[in-house]
């Protein structure tokens, strides 16, 4: 393959940009297919635009339909509502896939290989809230309001199904917390069965109760392969399987839609390390690995996961995984380890 793909190239907010130049200069390394558009959003396009998403980036982002994304800095208060989840809403990425390998060995667990697959854009996290006033207060009651479509659950169902499939794997599991919301999550188990029939001859199926997940992920994560979840349930577990490899510092997520995919860090700003030289970029290097993935240049996005493999091996760590490299080193002992 040697076509050019152009793709929007956001760098986020404090340690982003180090964190995004960091993994172009991996992928320049490697000769990768993208031509990058950069784009800014966040804080900084709020500073610069009086916009947390400038029309600018998403009219990229709409003619790309690829992109890779920085962390974003939403401000804290009213009157702004998450900058991720106003791109996922928009641009209707409704599977968030978050891959969980462990990288950095002598931890409590070796051989971690699970992916978490995430409905993105129903459950409690479509914001809708209100207060209920009561005689003299304003906020006597907090009331929020979740919804599951049924067509959204059968088409993260069938997504799940469809990557288990794809990439070989064995197990699927349902996750919900349908002996309580047993509307809510109880649309969700049942379409995911539905959806399930016609890969019951190629896939395990079962279905387990939230809370009790992510006890056993604790216990024994060896025993998921594929977990698919709602918005919420996915949220939290995601971030309990990050701590399971040694945390959000090693964790890529992919957004995938049906007209767009963005790929990104999934951790935080950390705005206290910003322009020091600190930050770890294995989140988004491994989410660019996604990208290649997903572009079908499968050989190149095992390189890199390989490349980063070589380095943390060798001892070349940033600080949050025990070593003293700066962003600068531990990129180049990536960029040293292509093959």
């Amino acid at each position: 393959m040697s076509d050019k793909i152009t793709a929007t190239l956001i760098e986020g907010d404090g340690i982003g940009p180090e964190i995004v130049n960091a993994t172009v200069d991996v992928l320049d390394a490697m000769h990768a297919p993208f031509v990058w558009e950069r784009h800014k959003a966040g804080l900084q396009a709020l500073d610069e635009c009086g916009d947390l998403l400038p029309e600018a980036m998403l009219n990229s982002v709409r003619d790309n339909h690829l992109a890779l994304k920085g962390p974003l800095e939403t401000p804290v208060g009213s009157g702004f509502r998450s900058a991720n989840v106003r791109l996922r809403e928009i641009f209707k990425l409704y599977a968030n896939v978050r891959p969980a390998r462990t990288f950095v060995k002598g931890g409590r667990y070796e051989d971690i290989d699970l992916v978490l697959i995430r409905e993105n854009t129903e459950g409690f996290y479509v914001g809708v809230e209100n207060y209920v006033p009561i005689d003299d207060d304003p906020k006597a009651v907090a009331q929020g309001t979740g919804f599951n479509t049924r067509s959204g659950c059968r088409r993260i169902a069938e997504f799940a199904f469809e990557y288990a499939v794809k990439h070989g794997r064995k197990k699927v599991t349902i996750v919900h917390k349908a002996n309580i919301l047993k509307y809510l999550t109880g649309l969700f188990l049942e379409t995911a069965y539905e959806v399930g029939e016609q890969y019951k001859d190629r896939l395990t199926i079962e279905d387990k109760i939230v809370d009790n997940c992510a006890m056993q992920l604790v216990l024994n994560p060896s025993q998921y392969d594929v977990l698919v979840t709602t918005n919420m349930f996915g949220d939290i577990l995601s971030d309990e399987i990050a701590g399971l490899i040694g945390g959000l510092g090693l964790a890529p997520g992919g957004n995938i839609g049906k007209h767009g995919c963005i790929f990104e860090a999934v951790h935080g700003t950390a705005p206290d390390i910003a322009g020091q030289g600190k930050a770890n970029p294995t989140a988004i290097m491994l989410a660019a690995a996604m990208m290649l993935d997903h572009v079908h240049y499968h050989d190149m996005a095992e390189q890199l996961r390989t490349a980063i493999h070589r380095a943390i091996d060798d001892g070349i760590r940033t600080g949050d995984l025990g070593g003293s490299a700066s962003t600068e080193e531990y990129t180049r002992a990536v960029i040293e380890r292509l093959d």
